[in-house]
């Protein structure tokens, strides 16, 4: 069972999860509905996955839909807070009612979905409450697993996705800080086989791995590489974080009020921005037998099929 399947990370994670031989079932919230017209993501595969609409706050509803699953994939987080969708609401009770359904329901094995950077004593509150996530995920008594990725790429989503948009009509990207901070950016369907391959893997049990491709790259040459491959020149802007914490002051005030969404930039993510976002995947790599494409290499490849 899959929860956040509907997702970026969710749909690759579908089309693995049966490559590795599992039909997955996708837990959906109650107000969501079952999808008459599936995304386009899933809509080949919709034929033969099963869907459940629950209230993930209704214990009873929780644990009858995770009946007779062999394991559990809980991928439900958010990056910004809205309303009474906090960080503390998405990542810790929703684990903490996860944790408990799957126990319930009797099921042993559990995967849970973190992030790179996670850590004790973590200076963004993303963070700190993926790591009181994390701890109950320990402490649950099931067989789990615990994977951290790092920034995932790919063409049809994330944030490749979001700078292809903004570079079709801005004539500057915005690198905050100066685009200084290293990152190891990870291909989506590497991140999608860890999962699956976790299911059948008994030395996964009990381990937190990083998901994080070889390359350690700054923010600004990422970028400099998703333009590349797009074939457009746009100027990268230096943003300074003091700059950055003003506008993301205001975005937080606007945004909510105004447009009733979360802020495109939130004085959060610039917490983790001034920090590195690196990590030591290999251990996942052997196991899970990952190999990762060379990031500017991907993206080519993927303008030239025509899919960015």
């Amino acid at each position: 069972m899959v929860t956040g399947g509907t997702g970026f990370i969710g749909k690759a994670l579908i089309r693995a999860l049966f490559s590795e031989g599992w039909t997955p079932r996708l837990l959906l919230r109650e107000s969501a509905g079952l999808p008459s017209n599936p995304d386009p993501g899933i809509a080949k595969i919709s034929s033969v996955t099963e869907f459940r609409a629950v209230d993930f706050f209704d214990p009873v509803a929780l644990v009858g839909a995770c009946r007779g699953a062999t394991a559990v994939i809980h991928l439900v987080g958010i990056i910004a807070e809205l309303g009474q969708n906090t960080f503390e609401r998405a990542h810790v009770d929703l684990t903490r009612r996860m944790l408990r359904a799957t126990h319930d329901a009797g099921i042993r094995r559990y995967i849970q979905m973190s992030a790179l950077g996670t850590r004790d004593r973590a200076r963004s509150r993303y963070h700190q409450t993926k790591w009181a996530a994390e701890q109950l995920v320990r402490g649950s008594g099931l067989d789990w697993t615990i994977f951290r990725p790092s920034l995932v790429y790919d063409a049809h989503g994330g944030f490749t996705a979001v700078f292809d948009e903004l570079s079709r009509f801005s004539p500057v990207l915005p690198a905050l800080g100066g685009g200084h901070g290293l990152m190891q950016p990870i291909g989506l369907e590497q991140v999608a086989l860890a999962f699956a391959r976790a299911l059948r893997s008994p030395s996964s049990v009990g381990q937190t791995y990083d998901l994080c491709g070889p390359e350690r790259m700054e923010f600004r040459v990422i970028l400099k590489a998703i333009l590349t491959a797009l074939g457009r020149r746009r100027w990268i802007l230096p943003i300074p974080f003091p700059l950055a914490r003003v506008q993301a002051r205001i975005l937080e005030f606007v945004w909510p009020r105004l447009l009733r969404r979360a802020p495109p930039l939130h004085r959060d993510q610039i917490l983790m921005l001034e920090e590195d976002n690196i990590g030591d995947g290999s251990k996942a790599d052997a196991l899970f037998g990952l190999v990762h494409p060379p990031f500017r290499e991907a993206l080519i490849r993927q303008r030239q099929s025509g899919s960015v």
